[in-house]
């Protein structure tokens, strides 16, 4: 078997959740400073992505972090060119850790308008697509973000991200397409209602034997996107956490069987570059296992 089919199997198929490991340039201080680094511990954007690898690395080579209960890892551009331990980045999660590699290829969000906002131009993108082929990478993450109650807009998002997918797909890598409901907005349910019927349109129209996986914000009303998980042009749903806190996602994510996780800040919440590796390993441990149990439900 094929490492992508592999790849795909686990991803289709396993127990566990993907790592959303790619902060990039307007998300890092945040991170970084969640961590327990200041703006003031670096003077360039090049000591910022330095510590921040340095972060990302403590993670996925900490003995907590493997396939064991961690399906995937999303990468943030600067980070394919890196390594872990000696490896490049994508080659060390699946060789080393059995975690299934992908890649955040967005450049940021366009300015608000119609109620969300769109993905900005994304430059040199096939030879971008070639290269994470070429270094074992599966697939790909691109976010756009809904701001408000907005058919047209709504829909301006959904066919941009089924745009991208099909060029991603052409290039023989999966995308997780990823158009995120702010949990600020007052009618996320109503948002969430044009959300799936813009989806189910878009995957009954996707060509046979093409799959996608979907990372949406956690639905209003419990199981709403049981279709979608169930859809069979949907290879996998997983859900961002979206600003709740580690134990709420997690709450969320236990009433939507089926779903699994996605998640970022709250992945990393609780760890702290002051941590010995003892504590480090220790609170990552226990952070991965409760998403875990969250995603197995």
């Amino acid at each position: 078997m094929s490492a992508h089919q592999e790849q795909l199997d686990k991803i289709a198929r396993g127990n566990g959740f993907i790592a959303a490991l790619d902060q990039s340039g307007g998300s890092t201080p945040k991170a970084l400073k969640l961590y327990g680094i200041e703006e003031s511990a670096y003077q360039s954007d090049a000591e910022m992505f330095d510590l921040v690898h340095a972060f990302r690395t403590r993670i996925v080579t900490s003995p907590a972090f493997d396939g064991r209960r961690v399906l995937g890892a999303i990468l943030f551009e600067a980070t394919l060119e890196r390594q872990f331990d000696g490896l490049p980045a994508a080659q060390y999660l699946w060789e080393k850790k059995q975690v299934v590699p992908f890649l955040k290829i967005d450049k940021g969000l366009a300015d608000e308008a119609d109620g969300v906002q769109l993905l900005k131009p994304i430059p040199g993108l096939d030879d971008l697509l070639a290269r994470a082929k070429a270094q074992g990478v599966f697939g790909t993450k691109e976010r756009s973000v809904i701001h408000a109650v907005n058919a047209k807009g709504i829909a301006a998002a959904l066919d941009q991200q089924f745009a991208l997918g099909a060029q991603v797909l052409a290039a023989g890598l999966v995308p997780i397409i990823e158009p995120e409901v702010s949990i600020k907005i007052a009618d996320k349910a109503e948002a969430e209602t044009l959300l799936k019927q813009g989806f189910i349109e878009r995957l009954n129209a996707l060509p046979e034997g093409r799959r996608v996986i979907l990372k949406l914000t956690l639905p209003t009303v419990d199981g709403f996107y049981r279709e979608l998980v169930d859809h069979p042009k949907v290879l996998r749903l997983v859900a961002l956490s979206g600003g709740y806190s580690r134990d709420e996602a997690n709450a969320r994510l236990a009433r939507n069987p089926g779903i699994i996780a996605s998640f970022s800040r709250a992945l990393t919440e609780g760890l702290s570059a002051q941590q010995s590796d003892e504590q480090f390993n220790g609170a990552l441990d226990a952070s991965i296992e409760s998403i875990y149990r969250a995603s197995i439900v």
